[in-house]
């Protein structure tokens, strides 16, 4: 089995899907044997300078020797498609992993970036089917999808009050703002709320955050926690009822993942790689449609009525005993459907192997 090097933005320090994605796909390859190297790669990625970009190619083996296979992630080579074209000419095996293609909004010159540094690899493993669809609209011949995994959980057993929670760093995308704008309107209805995740990726958002849950006069309901983890993390999910992921755009969902690992049911926005997350335990009823364990929600980004909705759904799901029953349930039945991180490492030693179908993710 060949050495496998993995390259990671060195500028990514808050808990992101990807940082955690990243961390434990090198955890299942070790547990299969396999040889791995994490460098971090300093640089402001995906907008890193000359200097920063050089050292990169140099790791890329795009101007000296090289050995073994290179996963670069995709924050990192779609800054850097020059020296994924060298290391390309240089003979070198290097695979980008992408956790969330570029925005359209980013303008014209960082997607012709994109598609350069993706055309130049070796081959692109994306972290979900959304992403993966994506950048094949966008022409790239191939994409390969290897989703990630849950590790498994200890059952949650909730709160009196019902406790909510949101478990995102707090950004703009992430949309708390309108998380704590829906729980405004539903004063009148017993819950606690937590938004769990750091305040350090966008202090000035995070201070919006908290000023809106002053000005609604829910700074005893709402809890900013910071970013947590080990036991603190735990003792979170064990206290929880629901879960909320509306971020504006998502491409999987890890927390999601992570909330049906526990049995609480999630609620997401619809149009976003979150409604993948919470299919994928693949439920049914008995006359097979698909159930699932939360709700799909439509709240457009930046429509006036958006908190109006969530707050409507809120609303039903604490009121309606047969409705949280019911989410309540698929959770549960959840937690025996979701694959492991060995099933994602397995599949990307296959791409790496070179076999020809690592999985039903395959996308082509």
């Amino acid at each position: 089995m060949r050495p496998i090097r993995l390259l990671v933005p060195g500028n990514i320090h808050h808990s992101s899907g990807g940082n955690i994605y990243n961390a434990r796909l090198v955890a299942g390859l070790q547990e299969r044997g396999a040889q791995v190297e994490v460098i971090a790669v300093e640089g402001t990625w995906p907008d890193a300078g000359a200097k920063d970009r050089r050292r990169l190619g140099t790791l890329l083996g795009a101007w000296g020797p090289g050995q073994g296979v290179t996963i670069v992630d995709g924050l990192v080579a779609v800054g850097a498609p020059d020296e994924l074209e060298f290391a390309a000419k240089a003979g070198r095996e290097t695979w980008i992993l992408v956790h969330m293609p570029v925005e359209e909004s980013s303008g014209a010159a960082a997607l012709d970036r994109e598609a350069r540094a993706l055309r130049a690899a070796t081959g692109v493993i994306c972290t979900s089917t959304s992403s993966a669809s994506l950048l094949l609209e966008r022409g790239l011949p191939r994409a390969e999808v290897v989703l990630p995994g849950v590790n498994p959980a200890p059952q949650a057993y909730g709160s009196t009050p019902p406790h909510v929670a949101v478990v995102a760093a707090l950004l703009p995308n992430k949309d708390q703002l309108l998380t704590v704008e829906a729980l405004s309107q539903i004063q009148d209805l017993a819950w606690t709320a937590s938004l769990v995740g750091s305040d350090q990726a966008d202090p000035d958002y995070a201070q919006q955050v908290r000023a809106a849950i002053t000005a609604n006069g829910l700074s005893k309901r709402v809890q900013l926690t910071g970013e947590l983890s080990g036991e603190a993390l735990e003792a979170e999910w064990a206290r929880t009822d629901l879960t909320l992921l509306v971020s504006r755009v998502e491409a999987f969902g890890m927390a999601v993942t992570e909330s049906l690992a526990h049995g609480i049911p999630v609620l997401v926005r619809s149009g976003t790689g979150a409604v993948e997350a919470l299919g994928m335990a693949g439920l049914a009823t008995d006359d097979g449609e698909p159930r699932l364990p939360g709700a799909v929600l439509s709240l457009p980004a930046g429509g006036q009525e958006s908190p109006g909705r969530l707050a409507d759904a809120l609303r039903g799901w604490l009121v309606d005993e047969r409705t949280r029953e019911s989410w309540r349930t698929g959770a549960l039945d959840a937690r025996t459907g979701l694959p492991g991180w060995s099933k994602t490492a397995q599949d990307v030693l296959a791409l790496l192997a070179g076999r020809d179908d690592p999985g039903e993710r395959r996308q082509r």
